[in-house]
This record gives structure tokens, C-alpha cells and sequence, in this order.
């Protein structure tokens, strides 16, 4: 039994005489309906971040403080943003998904509320932390959700669509936290969040059904309380009846009923698991040098170019529609990549070499990105052409989010049942190394200038790409050791 639900996680065929039981009950469609509904929610981490970096300049003029003083409330909204999703994360791995989204969304649209009001800068700092205490963990929890749902054959894929929607914010949101800026006041970005999330919040919890599977197995074990939806009524009442004895057996194989405790240092224990270390510590450096280019840009562009709100919120387009266009295209490749390995492999399911196969093409992503980031860095530096830097800015996204795209996935796989708090983990560390980066790159830049900054930047990635090296030949057996002797997978 053991052997055939790896099988069907690996989406590897296997003969047995008894009746196939789904890995889910969804059909595609419905699907690609969830994950569209989870990838909405997820923009509220993008977006509650970006919306933020073209009205710097004006909250700094507002509230009498440096420019400095307001990237360290950045700093602060990716502290949370890493620290969150660990405490929200172990809850949606037992409590269930739809519980854990809308308490953190209640969390963000009160903490929106304070921001629309706020009169002092310390209540800046308390409020955007608050703020990204509900919306940093949609990412994690959503990325439960794909993995409740979707087998490793299928899951870069529609890992891709998740991905492509929370990150649609990176080009849309600058933009709007421009135009409000400008026009409204930047109190107004806080209260079209107010707005937007409130009916997210509806749309969650009136359509989005519960998938966590110690809970409700594929999808066919009714949930309970506020764990039910109308889209999983409906779902159940079209399955026939004849198939409804099949689909209950596996109750037996998803631990429905089990009564599980919460283990919020599960995500700490995935961060020090041989199996993911080196690659987690590796997307946190690659996150890092993105996340201090987009969060340098509203100044650098406003002091070297002398550009408006709005103009700055323009300059973030290239930066997002790259983003998009990389998830879409690297998870429908990872998919394809899958697919032609698993068609020329002849072994077992346990020794499927998963760490290959998700990895190999990250060499690519990184390159692209540390070639960007010197452009960016020594354009900027030489007052090329704004063109030159912005369309440097476009590859730059592209790479930075196809690395996180096969990272998380790879999670993903790797810890199938915990999803959401092996997300909780990658988050954890790049967003914490990002916020230091994000604290420390004006400091660095006035002192030994931006080309000089980028560049030491780029040689640390490029001695990091020695990581992917240490997890593609030691994955494996370190995963194998694991499962042997038989300790849980966290």
C-alpha cells in the first residue's frame, strides 16, 4: 500500500486489481478554479509590499522622516513576512486551510484600517508589521492548497498559475501606488487594500472548499463547521452514488479523523532538514538581491532620474510582467521536464531522483540573474539611460521568480503533507536575509556606490550556486536515509 501511494505521488503507473481511488475528487477545472481563488489571495502579500515603494518618497515627506527611516518599515513588513507564515502555516496544516485564511485576512483588513489612519511613524512601523502578520502566510497556505490537490506530475503546472497570480501585484501594484499616491494620498492605497481584501475575504469563504487531507481526505470526506463551503457541497452532491464507496476508502490512506497536534517548529525543523537546507539557503541569497533592487528603485530612480510618483510606479512594470510570464513558463516546463524523465525512467518509486529532475534547471535562472543585477547596478551607477536599467529589471524578475517557482515546488514534493509549513520555512529564511538586505542596501549604496554594491552582491551568488551542487549529489541519499530508518517526514 505504502509503495503504490508513492507511486501515485510520483504520478508513476501502478497495477492493482482494486478499484482506482482518485488522489483527488476535483476535476481539472475545478482545479484550476481553487488554485485561481488561493493565487487571489496570495496577491495580498505582493501587493500590500509593492503598492507601498513608489509612495516612499511622499510618506517620508508627510511624516518628517528620512527616506531611510521608511525602508526600515520595509525591513520590517519582511520580517513578519518571514516570522508569520511559521505560526500560520502549522495551523493550516491541522486546522485546515479555510479557518487559518480567514482569520488572517480579518488580521489584515484591520491592520489596513490603522494604516489609512496613521499619524506618526512608530504607528507606521507597528501597523506594518501587523499588516504583514495577515497577509504574509496566503503564500504558505496557498501553497498547502496546491499540494493538497495536485500529484508532482501535475504540480509544476498549476504551481506556475499560483505563482503567476500572487506575483501579478510586482508590475499592478507600483502602478496604483503611484496613481494614489500622486492623486488621493498615500493614505489611499491603505483603504483600496481595505476594500479589495473584504471581498477576497467573501469570495474565500463562500467559495473555497476545505483540502487540508487529514481533514477531508481527496475532497470526498465532508467537512464540518466553518471548514464546509458551497463549492464542496455542490462538489459532493454531483458525485454518484456508486462511486462514493470507492472515494470513501481513502479516508484509510490520508489519516481523516486523526487527531494531530500543532507543531509550530515544524517549519524550523524542515529549515534544518539535510533534504532542503542548502537549496532553501540558496533562493534566500538570489530573493535577496531582488527584493533590494525593487526596494532601492523608487529612491535611485527619484534622486539620479528625477521622476514622479507615478513615472516610478511605471518603472515596476517590466519588473512584474517578467515575473508573470517566468512562473507560467517555468512551471509548464517543469511539468514537461517531469514527464520526459519519468517516461525514460525505469527504477523504482523511492528512488526516483527527485533532486535532478526539479533542480537542474535553476544553473540557467541564476545566471540570468547575476548578469542583471551587474547591469542594473553599474547602469545605474554611470546614469545610462533609464531604459537600460529597467529593462535590466525585467530579467532580473523573470530569473528571481522562476527560482522561487521550482523552489517551492521542490518543497512541495518533498513535503507533500506539510505544505504549508515547508512554504512557512522557505519564506522564514529568504524573507528574513531579505529584509536585511533591504536594510542595509541605501547604507551600502551611499557608501561605496551601487555598481560596487551589486557587484559584491553578484560574486556571493555566484559562490552560492555551489549549494545547488552540495543538494543535487547529497539530496537524495540524505531523503533515503530519512525514510529508511524511518524517522516522520516533518
Amino acid at each position: 500500500m505504502e509503495k503504490e501511494k508513492a507511486d501515485e505521488e510520483n504520478g508513476l503507473q501502478t497495477i492493482s486489481t482494486s478499484p482506482a481511488i482518485p488522489y483527488s475528487i476535483f476535476t481539472s477545472e475545478q482545479k484550476t478554479l481553487i488554485i485561481a481563488i488561493v493565487s487571489i489571495a496570495a496577491t495580498f502579500s505582493a501587493f500590500a509590499s509593492n503598492i507601498y515603494f513608489p509612495a516612499i518618497p511622499a510618506i517620508a515627506r508627510d511624516l518628517s522622516v528620512t527616506p531611510e527611516l521608511i525602508n526600515l518599515t520595509v525591513t520590517s513588513y519582511m520580517i513578519l513576512q518571514g516570522l508569520a507564515p511559521s505560526i500560520w502555516g502549522a495551523l493550516a496544516d491541522v486546522h485546515g486551510r479555510r479557518l487559518t485564511y480567514i482569520i488572517t485576512f480579518i488580521i489584515f483588513i484591520g491592520a489596513c484600517v490603522g494604516l489609512a489612519e496613521t499619524k506618526h511613524y512608530y504607528q507606521l512601523v507597528i501597523l506594518r508589521c501587523l499588516q504583514s502578520t495577515g497577509s504574509a502566510s496566503t503564500i504558505a497556505i496557498g501553497a498547502g492548497v496546491v499540494g493538497d490537490i495536485t500529484t508532482r506530475a501535475e504540480r509544476g503546472g498549476y504551481m506556475g498559475v499560483f505563482q503567476a497570480g500572487l506575483l501579478a501585484p510586482l508590475s499592478v501594484g507600483p502602478i496604483l501606488g503611484g496613481i494614489f499616491s500622486q492623486t488621493l494620498g498615500w493614505r489611499a492605497i491603505f483603504w483600496f487594500l481595505t476594500i479589495y481584501a473584504g471581498a477576497v475575504l467573501i469570495l474565500l469563504a463562500v467559495v473555497l472548499p476545505e483540502t487540508l487531507r487529514c481533514k477531508v481526505g481527496n475532497g470526498s470526506v465532508p467537512a464540518k463547521g466553518i471548514s464546509n463551503s458551497l463549492l464542496a457541497h455542490i462538489q459532493r452532491r454531483r458525485r454518484s452514488m456508486t462511486e462514493e464507496p470507492a472515494l470513501q476508502r481513502s479516508v484509510s490512506t490520508t489519516s481523516v479523523g486523526k487527531q494531530l497536534s500543532v507543531d509550530f517548529l515544524g517549519p524550523l525543523k524542515i529549515i534544518f532538514s539535510l533534504e532542503v537546507t542548502f537549496v532553501i539557503i540558496f533562493l534566500a541569497i538570489y530573493y535577496t538581491v531582488w527584493q533590494m533592487t525593487v526596494a532601492v528603485m523608487s529612491t535611485l530612480f527619484s534622486t539620479t532620474y528625477g521622476m514622479s510618483e507615478i513615472q516610478i510606479g511605471l518603472t515596476y512594470i517590466a519588473n512584474g510582467v517578467a515575473c508573470v510570464a517566468g512562473t507560467l513558463t517555468t512551471g509548464k516546463f517543469l511539468d514537461y521536464d517531469y514527464e520526459r524523465f519519468k517516461k525514460s525512467y525505469d527504477g523504482t518509486a523511492e528512488g526516483f531522483p527527485l533532486e535532478r529532475v526539479r533542480l537542474r534547471t535553476l544553473w540557467l535562472w541564476a545566471g540570468m540573474e547575476i548578469a542583471a543585477s551587474l547591469v542594473f547596478g553599474w547602469t545605474m551607477e554611470h546614469h545610462v539611460h533609464v531604459s537600460v536599467p529597467i529593462i535590466s529589471t525585467f530579467f532580473l524578475g523573470w530569473a528571481s521568480t522562476s527560482i522561487i517557482g521550482i523552489t517551492t515546488t521542490f518543497m512541495v514534493d518533498i513535503f507533500p503533507k506539510k505544505g504549508a509549513s515547508a512554504t512557512a520555512a522557505l519564506n522564514l529564511v529568504r524573507c528574513l536575509m531579505g529584509a536585511g538586505g533591504t536594510a542595509s542596501v541605501l547604507p551600502t549604496v551611499n557608501k561605496i556606490g551601487i555598481g560596487w554594491t551589486f557587484t559584491v552582491w553578484s560574486g556571493v551568488m555566484l559562490v552560492a550556486l555551489g549549494l545547488i551542487v552540495l543538494q543535487m549529489v547529497k539530496g537524495q541519499k540524505w531523503r533515503q536515509r530519512r525514510e529508511t530508518i524511518n524517522i516522520p517526514r516533518a
